[in-house]
């Protein structure tokens, strides 16, 4: 095994998009020429810190996803796999996938990111992969710039302090041991719900920290019809 085991970007695309209405999973829409996904995987391929990527994709795409990798010479792309009904079943997918490669281990670094953030840039990617030569869990995020309240049958229950709020985008990054034991214990407790990979950390290893670095507004994820928009106009600027 190489002393610098690789680092591994996992692009998650195994949902369908059913918010889009569009027939097709939203990864595949076209923004400004390209299907999202073609910007997803551009950037990741772009980015001098990864050196493999895996696409956990939908069932029934998977032969549009390789077909839109070569079309954009994404070199990187070592494998299209199959995900689960859950965001976290997806993730769980994509550790699986580099827990089996023959030159991974404990220490790889992982970092998981959802396919419809597709202008992340190559600064967010550098960001993360660099944090985790010191840290063992890394996330992108951006201060909150609303007041966020918390709500109980309509009514708000408490305000809290905006300074120490921030609103978390992907990529997270890992050690592949970390994520892969956490989220073993995640699949097994039925009564968790995880909606990011962070949260699994924090409730399965609280004892590791899990720190942010600076995320980017223009870091949106599409998910309805009006954010193609917003993207194909950032695209622009």
């Amino acid at each position: 095994m190489p002393d610098t085991p690789p680092t591994i970007a996992a692009v998650l695309a195994g949902g369908h998009g059913v918010r889009m209405g569009a027939g097709l999973p939203k990864q595949l829409l076209d923004v400004a020429g390209k299907p999202v996904l073609q910007h997803t995987l551009e950037a990741f391929e772009a980015a001098d810190a990864v050196d493999r990527i895996v696409l956990v994709m939908a069932e029934g795409h998977h032969d549009a996803a390789w077909a839109i990798a070569k079309a954009a010479n994404v070199t990187k792309l070592s494998a299209v796999i199959a995900g689960g009904t859950t965001r976290a079943a997806s993730s769980l997918a994509a550790i699986r996938w580099a827990q089996a490669r023959p030159d991974t281990g404990e220490a790889t670094k992982l970092l998981l990111h959802d396919a419809a953030r597709m202008l992340v840039t190559g600064r967010i990617i550098a960001d993360v992969a660099a944090a985790l030569d010191r840290h063992q869990a890394v996330t992108a995020a951006i201060p909150s710039a609303d007041t966020v309240v918390e709500v109980d049958e309509g009514r708000i229950t408490a305000v809290p302090d905006r300074s120490r709020l921030a609103r978390v985008q992907t990529p997270q990054g890992f050690h592949l041991g970390l994520i892969a034991a956490a989220h073993a214990e995640a699949a097994a407790d039925a009564h968790f719900t995880p909606t990011d990979d962070c949260s699994v950390v924090l409730r399965f290893r609280p004892g590791v920290p899990v720190v942010t670095v600076a995320g980017d507004e223009r870091n949106l994820k599409v998910t309805d019809p009006a954010d193609l928009a917003v993207a194909e106009a950032l695209l622009r600027i």
